[in-house]
């Protein structure tokens, strides 16, 4: 057992995987985890005014408010963003023009402070523990970084197939809109499982989509959720950051 464990682990501490896809799954995993510290439990996407409103009162219409939310909103635009970032990740000028045009992109003021908040956390703390060169150009960028720019820069810096990245960061985005659904609705935790269910087969096709999409097919349809982010900023009582 003990020349098995000096074999696995490393001078660094990290475990020395003869499999690289094993390695980047654990990666992946790891980054989207509810315990990497980017904060994303503090922010609702608007989802808090859209209860208020009356637009969000069941699992229903959670559900449906969340599938328009990934399939025409900022699901799809994120995937896009993410996707070019990841082919973008080893020239600082390619770069440049995909991370600034994200942080450009955003809607809203508070869509704004929610996607490049988690961005600048994510790379601040990818770069302490998951350093890489394709990171360390991405934070020398002078704009601001938009999250999902982040995540698919570690991804390709890392070798973690882009494919999977883009299913697992929008899986984890759904995770996050469907928490925050069902403490504000609010819900119990298995109506949260059975729309994450639910809408298993939209994360797959906007995956899909966004893994086959120009910088040019970037745009949202989803003009109520943008209206729930822009009215929340003055909204009287709030939990949630957006």
């Amino acid at each position: 057992m003990g020349e098995f464990a000096h074999r696995a682990v490393g001078g660094n501490g990290r475990i020395m995987d003869d499999s690289p896809a094993r390695a980047a799954l654990y990666r992946l995993m790891a980054w989207l985890s509810p315990s990497f510290p980017v904060g994303a439990f503090s922010y609702s996407s608007g989802i808090e005014w859209a209860v208020e409103a009356g637009d969000v009162y069941d699992a229903v219409t959670l559900r449906d408010w969340l599938a328009v939310m990934l399939a025409d909103g900022a699901g799809f635009c994120d995937g896009v963003l993410l996707a070019h970032a990841y082919r973008a990740a080893h020239s600082a000028a390619d770069l440049h023009d995909v991370a600034e045009l994200a942080a450009a992109f955003v809607p809203t003021r508070e869509r704004f402070l929610e996607t490049t908040a988690q961005g600048r956390a994510f790379v601040e703390a990818a770069r302490a523990s998951w350093s890489c060169a394709a990171l360390d150009r991405l934070a020398q960028c002078d704009c601001a970084i938009a999250y999902p720019v982040a995540l698919g820069v570690a991804a390709a810096g890392h070798d973690v197939p882009l494919d999977q990245a883009l299913s697992a960061y929008l899986q984890a985005l759904l995770s996050n809109w469907t928490s925050a659904g069902i403490r504000l609705v609010p819900l119990g935790q298995t109506d949260g499982q059975r729309i994450m269910a639910a809408l298993e087969g939209a994360v797959a096709a906007t995956a899909e989509r966004a893994l086959g999409a120009s910088l040019d097919d970037l745009g949202s349809s989803a003009f109520r959720a943008d209206l729930a982010s822009a009215s929340h900023e003055t909204q009287y009582t709030r939990l949630f950051r957006s």
